[in-house]
């Protein structure tokens, strides 16, 4: 079969692209040990009987999602994701969107908990509020942020990833990636069943 041709220009801009995603999840031995510190944290949450609670808006919730159940499923740590639209529309609606969040760590988590904080920018309000929150309840918490560098998550965590990039698509692809690796590194390997 023939090679398609492929527009210069849609080239360029997929070069660009692809250029970017690879610059944003190059790893050095600062992100292998954010890497492990999530590993180790994930594992302590399990051996104390808590649950990781994963949080985010749009992009990032579907993240969340899908990074709890994977974390459940295929690496037997007890996780959860708050992105019901009954207790969200529930608690927005009672505190607040930029609450809402806040809330639901304090009705839900308990001592032994971790909560992971996903914000692209590390600026949304009630991602920052659930992390005071879970502070206050001494969870041990890890946040994934991108964008600028002097964003207010980059550092609220005990382990704290930040993507310097300002592509969201390129920011949520890599906050993914490197949950992705944590959770194959709990596994122990890279390659397994679904089931």
């Amino acid at each position: 079969m023939p090679a398609e041709s492929v527009d210069p220009d849609h080239k360029a801009f997929l070069d660009d692209y692809v250029g970017r995603l690879h610059r944003a999840t190059a790893v050095d031995d600062g992100i292998f040990a954010r890497i492990s510190a999530t590993r180790a944290s994930w594992l302590r949450t399990r051996e104390r009987g808590g649950r990781v609670i994963f949080i985010g808006n749009g992009g990032s919730a579907g993240i969340a999602s899908h990074l709890a159940i994977d974390l459940a499923k295929n690496a037997s740590v007890p996780a959860l994701c708050f992105s019901d639209a009954s207790m969200m529309s529930c608690l927005a609606n009672d505190y607040g969107f930029e609450d809402w969040i806040a809330h639901a760590v304090r009705l839900n988590a308990r001592a032994g908990d971790c909560l992971v904080a996903i914000s692209s920018s590390g600026r949304s309000k009630n991602i920052l509020n659930a992390v005071t929150q879970a502070r206050k309840m001494k969870l041990d918490v890890i946040t994934l942020s991108g964008m600028n560098a002097d964003n207010p998550l980059r550092n609220l965590g005990d382990v704290n990833f930040w993507v310097d990039s300002r592509s969201y698509n390129i920011v949520e692809t890599t906050h993914q990636f490197w949950m992705m690796a944590a959770i194959d590194l709990v596994i122990g390997r890279a390659e397994y069943p679904a089931s």
